[in-house]
């Protein structure tokens, strides 16, 4: 059984809208794949009236969170939640706070390129987002399209990167906050990629542990950004503190290079995964 818990479709950042998402996932010889759009549960309705016969589909998301150390500053995280009820209010609350964090950032940035000179604008941006939340990756294929950079990557390593003067912060929820929200809406948090340096600071193990305290049931080991000792490490922790183990893609479309199934979940974890949810089920035959 091949099972990958983090995908995105055109509802958020990825390039798929969430039918085609889900032929792709079948047609990459997918048995269970998670839809995660960011900070939204928007594609869910397509994703279940489009479920292809044989593909067990779990309703997921992926929330903007920080993590506030004592002594330094913020570190954003990202936190995977699988199988909560869309409609509890706190949860819906926070996301609509923070889809409209989203939209207000990615407005600031395209207004501040613009005034620089560069060939953006914010109402083709928003059009060709068809109804997405809107986020840096809109504007970084916004500046592909006006034949600025070369591709996504190269603007999310330049213009968008977070020491460029283009950059702008939003106020992502604190991670335990996030946590509680996830189960008080009957879901199960997983700790997304977070050992990936390469996307910039990441959180120590005693950040883990608290989070582990504060509610957090799982942690997502195999992901492409991670390496094989980062992996080993989390793999351990997980054990240590007892949460289930995540295996996933990440898959944006062609925003990423990263296909489906790049990484699975192990199917005893994914029953571990889908035994503590109680806020909602997997689609499946």
């Amino acid at each position: 059984m091949r099972i990958d818990l983090h995908t995105h479709s055109s509802v958020s950042d990825g390039t798929d809208d969430p039918a085609a998402l889900l032929a792709a996932a079948r047609a990459a010889g997918l048995d269970v794949v998670a839809l995660t759009d960011h900070d939204t549960t928007a594609g869910w309705a397509a994703a279940e009236e489009h479920r292809p016969a044989g593909l067990t589909v779990v309703p997921g998301m992926e929330l903007s969170c920080r993590w506030f150390p004592l002594d330094q500053p913020p570190v954003s995280v990202h936190l995977l939640g699988y199988l909560f009820d869309p409609l509890h209010p706190a949860f819906a609350a926070e996301r609509a706070r923070l889809r409209d964090e989203r939209l207000s950032r990615a407005e600031r940035i395209v207004q501040a390129l613009a005034a620089d000179g560069y060939p953006v604008s914010w109402p083709e941006l928003v059009e060709h987002a068809g109804g997405g939340v809107v986020g840096r990756p809109h504007v970084a294929r916004a500046l592909v399209r006006a034949g600025v950079v070369a591709g996504v990557e190269q603007a999310f390593a330049g213009l968008l990167h977070h020491r460029s003067p283009y950059y702008v912060s939003k106020a992502d929820t604190d991670v335990r906050q996030g946590i509680a929200l996830v189960r008080a809406a009957g879901g199960v948090p997983v700790f997304a990629h977070g050992l990936a340096t390469k996307r910039g600071r990441v959180v120590g193990d005693e950040a883990i542990a608290a989070m582990a305290a504060a509610g957090l049931l799982g942690l997502e080991v195999d992901h492409p950004d991670h390496t094989a000792k980062q992996r080993a490490h989390l793999r351990g922790l997980a054990a240590d503190l007892d949460l289930v183990v995540t295996g996933s893609s990440d898959h944006h479309g062609t925003n990423k290079q990263t296909p489906l199934g790049a990484c699975t979940t192990d199917p005893e974890q994914f029953e571990r995964l889908v035994a503590a949810g109680t806020g909602a089920a997997p689609w499946r035959d």
